[in-house]
């Protein structure tokens, strides 16, 4: 069984019968001798959403969740959410609520992500990192902007709207960060037909 030693950022561990997402860890020396190192520890509780914090002492074992990533991939939108299936088993999920609602503007039909299984529920998708999108709505392109200079707001395929350089137009791909929701750069196909997309990041 791991002790606190083994706590560290992307770690799922169980608190109270439920998965929890490690955020981050910090150790705080004891104070009086013979003290006990305390590991201060921020957590998201996968199953309701919250982020909590919960501080072990130095050496104290815990509990590590029945929790597996797997490959997965986003099939279709439905009226309540969207449906996934897991590339290992094909088994399908049907998603919803504040799971989806997370993922949804980043989401395209066919996409690969992770999947967070904990007792056969699907408690978590991982992204990757970076996704290209197509512009779909967006004003004309501003003369002599650079990619410093004014933006503008962009409607995606998936229906997320961020901010653009000037310079772009309607009909162009751009790679967008899935974790800050924001514009990186114009998308380029490299020459071997592959895309830039980035490896997941563990919903952290």
């Amino acid at each position: 069984m791991p002790t606190t030693a083994d706590l560290k950022r992307g770690l799922v561990i169980q608190i109270d019968q439920a998965p929890c997402l490690v955020l981050d860890v910090t150790s705080q020396s004891p104070s009086a001798r013979g003290g006990s190192t305390l590991f201060k520890t921020k957590y998201r509780n996968l199953l309701t959403g919250q982020v909590l914090e919960k501080a072990f002492k130095g050496g104290e074992r815990i509990d590590e969740a029945d929790f597996e990533r797997r490959k997965g991939q986003f099939l279709y939108p439905d009226a309540e959410g969207g449906v996934f299936m897991d590339l290992e088993n094909y088994e399908q999920y049907e998603l919803a609520g504040e799971l989806f609602d997370g993922a949804k503007d980043y989401l395209l039909e066919g996409m690969e992500v992770q999947l967070g299984v904990f007792e056969g529920q699907v408690v978590s998708i991982d992204l990757p990192l970076t996704v290209e999108l197509l512009v779909t709505e967006t004003a004309p392109a501003i003369k002599k902007a650079t990619a410093t200079a004014q933006t503008k707001e962009a409607l995606l395929e998936t229906g997320l709207r961020l901010q653009v350089p000037g310079y772009l137009e309607s009909g162009e791909k751009i790679k967008v960060d899935t974790r800050e929701g924001r514009f990186i750069s114009k998308f380029i196909e490299n020459r071997e037909g592959e895309t830039n997309a980035g490896r997941y990041w563990k919903n952290y």
